[in-house]
């Protein structure tokens, strides 16, 4: 290599570095395809305020929800891919991808991955007035009575969906999908008891269960929660093998320069690696996840083929 090709690679890896230094420039945006007041906001917020506290510029969050966050997931797919457009996303994203095969993106094609956050189990509350104190009670009812109950999510596609259609064909029971805009919207209608039962984040619904207004009758996880130990697992209370999660991550428009994703991926990894964080998301049942973009990238792939096969499984459909 002669020396014109040296002082050429050295003032490329210089102007990376400074690049990576300067984003970002100006204000940010947090597309989170979901309602206000569910896990996505909530923590797209937490992200938002800790990276506006360590990169100096201002991180916004825009709520467009709707369509299963099909909606707000294609107004950001058509941003511009310079670092100042992300998305909030979930495994509500890598589940579309065989729930709704005909979107107007492709979530591997139209965007790259930059950080996973955090991961929590799940929680199935039922509204007193069932009368169900048990799983088993829940499971005997829809047995005896097809088609007979309904349960809510936040839309189709969506972790509290899949965990629905997920825990129907393991315990072999009908019960009618209720899909809402928003997981608010869902979770004051089963509060209200309008519709009997729900699966979500353990987070967002610990109070609600303290206070007595809803029945806790199993976590989705394969271990308790910690935030609820007295409560089953939804396997040790009658479905054995049940399983399922929200996780939640940040990807930006194909395109965004390398260095604001690495520059992105490497603060967030510090953000939810320090000890007050770990702490505090401990005590709500969340549990931090830091990757590579590389790694992240994978963990995608990989949970776009399980959901593909849970999907098939389950005979989950996009309009259930």
């Amino acid at each position: 290599m002669n020396r014109s090709t040296l002082v050429v690679l050295a003032l490329a890896i210089q102007c990376g570095a400074a690049a990576a230094q300067e984003y970002p420039a100006r204000p940010v945006r947090i597309v989170v395809p979901f309602a206000a007041g569910g896990p996505a906001d909530i923590y797209a917020r937490f992200a938002a305020q800790r990276l506006t506290e360590a990169l100096g510029q201002s991180f916004t969050v825009d709520n467009r929800p709707g369509g299963g966050s099909v909606i707000g997931t294609d107004h950001a797919a058509k941003a511009g891919a310079d670092g100042y457009t992300l998305l909030m996303m979930s495994n509500t994203h890598t589940v579309n991808e065989s729930l709704i095969p005909n979107k107007p993106y492709a979530l591997m094609k139209d965007f790259a991955p930059v950080a996973p956050v955090n991961f929590s189990d799940l929680v199935l509350v039922a509204h007193p007035k069932t009368g169900f104190t048990s799983l088993r009670d829940l499971i005997a009812a829809a047995k005896a009575r097809p088609k007979g109950m309904n349960y809510a999510s936040s839309g189709p596609g969506t972790p509290y969906h899949m965990a629905g259609e997920l825990f129907k064909a393991m315990a072999g029971v009908d019960i009618t999908h209720v899909p809402y805009k928003g997981s608010s919207g869902a979770r004051t209608d089963v509060l209200g008891g309008q519709v009997e039962m729900m699966f979500d984040a353990i987070p967002t619904m610990q109070q609600n269960i303290a206070t007595g207004k809803l029945r806790a009758l199993g976590v989705s996880g394969r271990t308790r929660s910690s935030v609820l130990p007295d409560v089953p697992t939804v396997a040790e209370a009658g479905v054995p093998g049940f399983e399922a999660t929200i996780w939640l991550g940040l990807m930006a428009p194909t395109g965004t320069p390398r260095a604001a994703i690495a520059r992105l991926n490497a603060e967030l990894g510090r953000i939810v690696g320090r000890a007050e964080v770990r702490a505090e998301w401990a005590r709500q049942g969340v549990t931090p996840m830091a990757m590579t973009v590389d790694e992240f990238g994978q963990y995608l792939r990989e949970d776009i083929e399980k959901w593909a096969r849970i999907v098939r499984i389950s005979g989950a459909k996009a309009d259930q």
